[in-house]
């Protein structure tokens, strides 16, 4: 179960709203819809959780590029959401690497199977957390730590954030009345 909301700052103060993601399948939706949520280009926090697994926070200001937290980026990785999040840049790949790795390991896979030989990927336990695999998703959190310092949330209370973490983020940020009206 997932939970999503946008924060927008305006010059009255900030306005929030629950956010449906059906129609969100990359972080350039994501960025889009933070920005149709923005009034004179100013900032738009999107917040999404999966129920105490994991968090991530999108910062969106104006035409800049999107800046993004996560919580727990292995257990985002298992998620359709958290991927969204988890760029190739966050984690230290070339972009489209991951398509090319996936279209290389089908390719030996082919050919294993030609020799009567099995898949050896196919075998491979798929939660299996090998160090020295350059596809690995770290555990724990990745991404922008001092996103919010500037609204009022220090890289370290970033970092401690357990649960009800969209509470403890509005409030640092002056808009946990706003929230709680859209709760």
């Amino acid at each position: 179960m997932y939970f999503a909301a946008l924060l927008a700052r305006t010059e009255d103060g900030w306005e929030a709203s629950d956010t449906e993601l059906d129609d969100v399948e990359t972080l350039s939706d994501l960025t889009d819809l933070a920005r149709d949520a923005s009034v004179d280009e100013d900032t738009v926090l999107v917040y999404i959780e999966q129920e105490d697994a994991w968090f991530g926070v999108v910062r969106v200001d104006g035409e800049e590029d999107p800046r993004i937290y996560v919580s727990d980026a292995s257990a985002a990785a298992r998620s359709s959401y958290g991927e969204i999040l988890l760029t190739d840049e966050m984690l230290g790949r070339e972009p489209g690497a991951e398509d090319e790795i996936a279209a290389l390991e089908e390719l030996v896979g082919l050919d294993d199977a030609e020799d009567g030989e099995p898949n050896r990927s196919a075998t491979a336990p798929a939660d299996q957390d090998d160090p020295s695999d350059p596809d690995a998703v770290p555990a724990g959190p990745i991404g922008e730590l001092g996103l919010l310092t500037d609204l009022g949330m220090s890289e370290k209370e970033l970092l401690t954030l357990q649960t009800d973490a969209l509470a403890e983020i509005a409030e640092a940020v002056g808009a946990a009345e706003v929230l709680e009206s859209v709760r």
